[in-house]
């Protein structure tokens, strides 16, 4: 007797956690300030950008199927608002001289040190891992990048 009710009582839980959802990250429009719509940046960068970060980092996520069951749907938004504290290329441009050059650093310091994309992240989305060429694509835009604003 005990033991259903606990059951019942965790399954009413589970099933009661499901209707508790975060808001999602995803735009109608394309931002205007988006880095995509950065002249300078060429295709390679663009593509890595997109594939690789901009899931967490833009305001615009892709999500997986398994974002539909709490708690991973709260696991994700979590770092999707992380991630946007850090960095939104959906308002690339709107960042000032001095907001890039800090954020060009942080970029350039979780490239070389391969903590980007996380490896969380990258169970479920193989496809956003980072080749040692698209690092240094990433990492000769950066150089670029801090020369334009110094």
């Amino acid at each position: 007797m005990k033991k259903s009710l606990i059951l019942k009582i965790i399954l009413g839980l589970i099933i009661g956690i499901q209707f508790i959802r975060p808001n999602k990250n995803i735009l109608e429009q394309p931002s205007e300030y988006d880095i995509i719509n950065d002249k300078n940046l060429t295709l390679e960068v663009k593509e890595i950008i997109n594939t690789s970060c901009f899931d967490c980092h833009s305001n615009n996520t892709n999500y997986p199927w398994y974002n539909q069951i709490a708690p991973f749907s709260w696991i994700i938004a979590n770092h999707i608002n992380e991630g946007k504290d850090h960095l939104n290329f959906s308002e690339w441009s709107i960042y000032n001289k001095n907001q890039k050059k800090h954020i060009l650093d942080e970029i350039e310091e979780v490239i070389e040190e391969n903590k980007m994309p996380l490896k969380s992240y990258l169970l479920l989305h193989n496809n956003g891992e980072i080749t040692n060429q698209e690092r240094q694509y990433l990492l000769e835009w950066i150089e670029l990048e801090k020369i334009k604003h110094n």
